[in-house]
């Protein structure tokens, strides 16, 4: 049995202060919507610099001590594994700045109802604040894309 596989490799991070969230307005249209700032782990690149990386990126923030909060994995169309870290922290510095992804701002986390969503962002959050939730799992059965949070 094969033990190796394609793999795709993602982060998203949460990044809070007390009861504000930090959310972008993505601009692409294949995930629009608020979601929180991330994107690809590069080749050769540790998990945690990548999530740095990103909201950085994104952001303009420099977060430290990124904690893994759970993860997120599906199959793409090709048959790869999909597979998404989720960070969170409340420890960050610097000047908030927008980039080419969309727009950034902070949010309080109980209007986050009032905007719309991102695919799955509310699923993700309630895996991040959770203590006792680690993953959001996709799986296909008889051609139907269901999943559970586990």
């Amino acid at each position: 049995m094969k033990r190796t596989q394609k793999c795709i490799l993602t982060n998203i991070c949460l990044v809070y202060d007390k009861n504000k969230i930090l959310v972008i307005n993505r601009k692409k249209k294949d995930w629009p919507g608020l979601t929180f700032p991330g994107g690809h782990i590069e080749k050769n690149e540790n998990f945690n610099a990548s999530v740095i990386r990103e909201v950085k990126e994104e952001t303009g923030l420099n977060i430290k001590k990124p904690i893994l909060c759970g993860i997120e994995e599906f199959k793409t169309k090709d048959e790869d594994r999909y597979l998404m870290f989720y960070y969170k922290t409340n420890k960050f510095s610097g000047k908030l700045k927008s980039s080419n992804e969309g727009e950034v701002f902070w949010l309080d986390r109980k209007d986050l109802d009032k905007y719309k969503l991102s695919l799955d962002l509310k699923r993700i959050l309630k895996v991040m604040e959770s203590d006792e939730l680690s993953e959001i799992i996709y799986y296909d059965k008889n051609n139907k894309w269901l999943s559970k949070i586990v």
